[in-house]
């Protein structure tokens, strides 16, 4: 049985969303192609403490906020308990450097203003209200904090290609260029800079809080 999912949107029939997201391919292009991006839109967070919401198994938003981005401490927050027991494993060279607890994205435990930047790679399109995850990026940032983003989009994210195999969230509001931008704003951050590809389907963003 498919999926069942908001009208217009087309049903998942067969869900391999973690054979990607876990891939080692998939860590590849982070590392490769997006966060360059990243970097070049918001700049390094050096000594910095930062977050990354979902590190996924193998954390390599985490090794990237430390080795790319040049932070002094990353910390992780997942979901699900078999990520979070992966992603520390996968991490372990990397000592007190690095922390992934177990939290969800739009209830986050840390305390106001308590992180230099917050790392978002592909979160918000699985989350069901990723707006709330935007709005606690910007609650946790400290004045002076970034929140970068990048995201399949709901032009990809929708398509009946990628919804025949992925199953996301179907309630016909899945992230934009414009409303990743458009939500960032509402809740007091300012887009620094955005950049879009593969005709719409990407977009990166980097977003302060003043």
């Amino acid at each position: 049985m498919p999926h069942v999912t908001a009208p217009g949107v087309p049903p998942t029939y067969v869900d391999g969303t973690r054979l990607w997201v876990d891939s080692r391919l998939r860590a590849r292009v982070q590392r490769t192609a997006e966060a360059p991006i990243l970097l070049r839109l918001g700049g390094p967070v050096p000594g910095g403490r930062v977050l990354e919401l979902g590190s996924g198994r193998r954390g390599t938003g985490l090794r990237l906020a430390l080795d790319t981005f040049g932070a002094a401490h990353a910390d992780g927050v997942e979901l699900y308990g078999p990520s979070v027991r992966a992603s520390r494993e996968a991490l372990r060279d990397l000592g007190d450097r690095v922390d992934v607890q177990a939290g969800d994205a739009t209830a986050l435990a840390a305390a106001d203003g308590s992180y230099d930047a917050v790392f978002a790679h592909h979160v918000l399109h699985h989350a069901v209200d990723w707006r709330r995850v935007v709005a606690e990026a910007a609650r946790v940032l400290r004045p002076g904090g970034r929140f970068y983003s990048c995201e399949m989009t709901a032009r990809f994210v929708d398509s009946r290609p990628l919804r025949a195999v992925a199953f996301h969230p179907a309630d016909g509001d899945r992230p934009t260029p414009a409303t990743v931008a458009s939500a960032a704003r509402s809740v007091g951050l300012t887009v620094v800079g955005q950049e879009n590809r593969l005709l719409g389907c990407w977009t990166g963003l980097v977003a302060a809080k003043q």
